[in-house]
């Protein structure tokens, strides 16, 4: 494949904001992670963007780099931390709550966490019926949104860039309606209060108004409207999300696509979770969750296409539970069970049992989009970025555009685009080459 120009990327030179929408678990679990990182205390580990290698070229040329040598990427040191919350525990506070680090190495990193007072987050418990907000905005909806673009250039007087990411709570399920249709229809809405807007909304709303990236780590409908991805087109900003791609589903693209592939049929998939930490009990509501449950029964839907393999997915039955139960925490289980057929349709099975930690595995989610996203602001690329679909459980895709859900697809994805913006030859992995040159 011929080479392509080199994309003209602003440099990463100085610091790079990183604006948290919620300060919980994920939250702190992902800056504590980064301050023992630039102390030298801990490795990035299941960081694509500081650990992940890429292979330039022929196999024969045997050149492999990490990302952050192939594009420039900010650095740690680089990095300046703010959030909003709904609580106003400053994040030592919230990270000793939330029970997911050692007290041990969360005083490696105190004097960071103490530091770091979130402001007060926008807020409508008709969204999140299981808490009950203490440290919030008051106002209409237009002047919610006024106030976190306010917040907003505040911190970029601190910083030279910014990312906005989304780790707050899953709201109840809003399927987006006539007044996300347009720019003009959601602004006019603003400015009638209309509840129809998400509290997740007034925050990317605010961002893509003031030219910032943002990244939807929850299932809520926050850029995956008509009008924020025309907001986001007109502004020149990247959008991506949504739902980090964590435990079971992480588990369920790596599963589903090998069965897939050796085309073995799927007559059902039951899948359970028990959880304890706050997003279990923002789950335990039934509206809110809905959005996670139609986050993660899609994936199946387009891994196994029953319209292109009838035979073997055509009756896949797909249940998904999610169960809070205190005592667990934030080390959330997984089980699946998973019914398959072969050879003359004779039945077997697949069980699966994850023990996983939900914040360990949300956390370098959140560093990597952090520092793709800026990438693709300095790189000019603006609106939807498919190409970081390996991490949610529901990439957002253009309109009637089907998301792609395989893992190993998504991550094959992610470093073309690297290697395209560099203009850099993009791995087919064909292999021709090395068969017809004599």
């Amino acid at each position: 494949m011929a080479q392509k120009k080199k994309f003209d990327i602003k440099p990463a030179d100085g610091k790079l904001g990183v604006l948290l929408v919620g300060l919980g678990a994920v939250s702190t679990t992902f800056i504590a992670g980064v301050e023992m990182i630039r102390r030298g205390m801990r490795k990035p580990i299941g960081v694509q963007a500081w650990m992940g290698r890429a292979r330039l070229g022929k196999r024969t040329e045997n050149r492999f780099v990490r990302l952050n040598e192939l594009v420039p990427l900010a650095k740690p040191e680089d990095m300046v931390f703010a959030a909003w919350d709904i609580f106003p525990d400053n994040a030592y506070e919230s990270a000793l709550k939330a029970g997911v680090l050692h007290n041990e190495d969360l005083q490696l990193v105190r004097d960071a966490l103490v530091a770091l007072k979130p402001m007060p987050g926008a807020f409508d418990q008709e969204y999140v019926k299981r808490l009950e907000g203490t440290h919030v905005k008051k106002g209409t909806r237009r002047q919610l949104a006024e106030a976190i673009r306010a917040d907003i250039r505040e911190f970029k007087k601190k910083v030279d860039r910014v990312v906005i990411v989304w780790a707050a709570s899953t709201e109840a399920y809003r399927p987006g309606g006539p007044i996300h249709e347009s720019i003009a229809t959601f602004e006019k809405a603003l400015d009638e209060d209309r509840h129809e807007i998400a509290p997740s909304q007034l925050y990317s709303y605010a961002a893509l108004m003031e030219g910032v990236p943002f990244a939807n780590g929850a299932p809520n409908m926050a850029v995956d409207v008509p009008c924020m991805v025309e907001l986001a087109r007109k502004n020149g900003v990247p959008i991506c999300g949504k739902d980090f791609k964590t435990g079971q589903t992480l588990m369920k693209t790596i599963v589903a696509p090998g069965l897939k592939n050796r085309l073995l049929g799927i007559s059902g998939w039951f899948s359970t979770n028990i959880l304890g930490n706050r997003d279990g009990e923002v789950l335990d509501d039934p509206e809110s969750f809905r959005s996670k449950e139609v986050s993660k029964t899609g994936v199946l839907d387009t891994i196994c296409s029953a319209e292109t393999f009838p035979e073997l997915y055509k009756d896949l039955f797909h249940k998904v539970r999610i169960n809070y139960y205190p005592p667990r925490g934030d080390a959330k289980e997984g089980w699946d069970n998973i019914d398959i057929f072969g050879w003359m349709g004779y039945p077997m099975q697949i069980k699966v049992d994850f023990l996983c930690r939900d914040s360990i595995l949300a956390a370098p989610i959140v560093l990597d989009l952090v520092l793709f996203m800026d990438l693709a602001k300095r790189a000019g690329l603006a609106g939807i970025q498919e190409w970081l679909s390996f991490y949610f459980k529901s990439p957002v895709v253009p309109a009637g555009l089907y998301p792609e859900h395989d893992l190993f697809i998504q991550h094959t994805k992610l470093k073309n685009t690297l290697r395209w913006m560099m203009g850099e030859e993009m791995i087919t992995h064909l292999g021709r080459e090395y068969y017809d040159e004599s």
